[in-house]
């Protein structure tokens, strides 16, 4: 089934993040009016206002691309805002949809929601088939909630409610504060900071031997708009490249682009997660999408932006 997007008042939900602003960067191409809201405008927790400014603009899509991410360390320390808020905006978002008319709502999860020692690669049917790592559960918790908030709706209402799974995403407008940042963000700021110092070590945390899988974020927004156009299912979809690497591989990867020559030195106090984590590509490749950016070019880019941006 199609959904043509030309013509659509379409809103992006969190298009200050790294994913909503790839989106909205890839809308432009679409024809169609991107709604934008920022905090000061919507608080998506906050129920009223969010059915109240739903009602008033009457988007016709939404991408809900909003969410409180980071890392392992932000994670540990701030368990109830990670599953509290994600459940809220995710709860508002769906039922201000089904309020207002909303044609085609986008859910966005992530990895996360699949067991910590799901079979590799991990198929869309791994989905609660075992315990999940305990460094990241409330966000996986919540974006689970997500999944089966979207399934309900369609069950119960009829709404086409879809919902896609990214995998580890990095890029432009990434998040690098080493505090709340992913593994990739918070590699090249280190990665730079010891260049800039001539430091010769560089301090990987873990034993760098997990294996992770990695998407540029532009090529996500891509198969998000590919998926917005040409799915509609109760079953959720994974987004990924579908190819992974070792932690400490990744780690070298960046020094090059950044251009620390110094050692790499692994720091096993500290947690390594999930041993392996490699999302199955079958069911996009499969309705006919593949990524088009390279790890090597979209960490050059995202380093550029960085130097411009953050540095």
């Amino acid at each position: 089934m199609s959904y043509d997007l030309a013509g659509k008042r379409v809103f992006v939900a969190g298009h200050r993040g790294m994913v909503g602003g790839a989106l909205v960067r890839r809308l432009t191409g679409e024809g169609c009016e991107v709604i934008t809201a920022g905090r000061d405008e919507l608080d998506l927790i906050d129920q009223r206002q969010t059915f109240d400014w739903m009602a008033q603009r009457k988007p016709d899509a939404v991408f809900m691309a909003a969410a409180r991410v980071g890392g392992i360390l932000a994670n540990s320390t701030y368990p109830a805002q990670f599953l509290y808020n994600n459940l809220v905006m995710q709860a508002n978002i769906a039922e201000a949809a089904r309020r207002s008319g909303v044609e085609k709502l986008m859910l966005l999860g992530s990895s996360c929601i699949y067991p910590k020692m799901a079979p590799q690669p991990i198929r869309e049917d791994a989905l609660l088939t075992g315990p999940l790592e305990p460094t990241n559960q409330w966000y996986a918790i919540a974006k689970i909630a997500g999944i089966m908030l979207g399934e309900s709706y369609r069950q119960e209402y009829g709404c086409d409610f879809v919902s896609a799974m990214p995998t580890n995403l990095y890029g432009i407008g990434d998040n690098f504060d080493l505090e709340t940042s992913h593994v990739v963000p918070a590699l090249i700021r280190k990665a730079h900071e010891a260049k800039l110092s001539g430091a010769r070590q560089l301090v990987m945390w873990g034993t760098g031997t997990p294996r992770r899988e990695f998407l540029f974020a532009d090529d996500c927004a891509d198969a998000l708009v590919f998926l917005m156009r040409n799915y509609s299912d109760a079953r959720h979809v994974n987004v990924g490249s579908g190819e992974d690497l070792e932690i400490r591989e990744l780690t070298r990867l960046v020094c090059e682009v950044v251009g620390f020559e110094g050692e790499i030195v692994a720091d096993p106090t500290k947690p390594d997660g999930t041993p392996r984590k490699l999302m199955a590509a079958d069911t996009l490749r499969n309705l006919g999408w593949t990524p088009s950016t390279s790890l090597r070019d979209g960490l050059a880019q995202t380093y550029d932006w960085f130097l411009a941006n953050k540095a």
